[in-house]
């Protein structure tokens, strides 16, 4: 890998009349994350141009968006999205709880920090004032990064907090959504886990069914989200695809989103999800979804 040749033939591929959108394409597929980081730099030293701002002027619609988000190192990226989620008329919930139920507290603290220097206020701020009631609260416990992620499960616990779930939902009329949230935003995976098993024996139902039948909206989803990332992270982003493209019309935050900030983390199993859950494979649903340079890019993303 030479960050130096790379960064003189993506300025090839710009320069002059029209745009060789597949030489760009086949130049910032193949590089990692950190490489792409590195070409950055480099176009900037050595051809004394910002590649973000060529890439722009070049690239448009949702081809650049895919450009773009992969030229934008991991962190920021989600800052970029959650902001994106806030910003003006209106909220993108579904954005808020993806990046929220499934990001580690590692992941989730960087971003805290890298949003407050980017934008001058918390991301707290922006969630508490786009957001409101109980489906706040569990945006704002989950933007803590404050989650056990030990191993260890404490099954007396384990069999008090399913009993706990229980008797805040199925058991009374009407919902006691703090005991939810506690529980599923605070404990360690593992342990939730186990509190998912007992629950099943307790409630005759699954936890997913009880979230459903006993919450509604965005409270709902977000909860659902916390359980399913718990259960099987690749599952969930499957899932998330599979929504973005079904029916008509195509949810391109959420696709473009999923694609750019997975690929190199669980993409192999996201494939592997999605064929299992949805007997066709990511890939030919990703084909027939997109057309042009935007599916091209996905695509490659998609690998396979």
């Amino acid at each position: 890998f030479s960050a130096e040749q790379e960064a003189q033939a993506l300025r090839k591929a710009m320069k002059g009349l029209g745009t060789d959108e597949d030489a760009i394409i086949e130049i910032l597929t193949k590089l990692n994350s950190a490489q792409r980081q590195q070409v950055l730099i480099t176009y900037k030293s050595t051809i004394g141009r910002d590649l973000i701002d060529d890439l722009k002027s070049e690239l448009s619609g949702n081809f650049e968006r895919v450009i773009i988000g992969m030229m934008t190192p991991t962190t920021m990226y989600d800052v970029h999205e959650m902001r994106r989620a806030v910003k003006g008329a209106g909220t993108d919930e579904g954005c808020l709880i993806e990046i929220l139920a499934s990001r580690t507290n590692d992941e989730i603290r960087r971003i805290n920090e890298n949003y407050a220097i980017q934008y001058g206020r918390t991301l707290e701020e922006d969630i508490v004032s786009d957001t409101s009631s109980m489906f706040r609260r569990v945006l704002v416990s989950l933007a803590t990064g404050n989650r056990d992620e030990g191993a260890y499960v404490d099954d007396a616990l384990a069999q008090q907090d399913a009993q706990c779930l229980y008797e805040a939902g199925e058991k009374k009329w009407g919902t006691d959504e703090v005991q939810f949230m506690t529980i599923l935003c605070t404990r360690n995976r593992h342990h939730l886990l186990r509190v998912f098993d007992v629950y099943r024996g307790i409630a005759n139902k699954d936890i997913t069914e009880s979230i459903q039948s006993e919450m509604s909206g965005d409270l709902e989803d977000a909860l659902l989200a916390v359980v399913k990332c718990m259960r099987n992270k690749p599952a969930y982003f499957a899932e998330r695809l599979y929504k973005s493209m079904k029916g008509l019309g195509t949810d391109d935050n959420t696709l473009i989103r999923v694609m750019v900030s997975r690929s190199e983390i669980d993409m192999l199993d996201i494939r592997r999800e999605f064929l299992t859950m949805y007997g066709k494979s990511l890939h030919s649903f990703i084909k027939g979804d997109c057309s042009g340079d935007y599916r091209k890019v996905l695509l490659r993303l998609c690998g396979g």
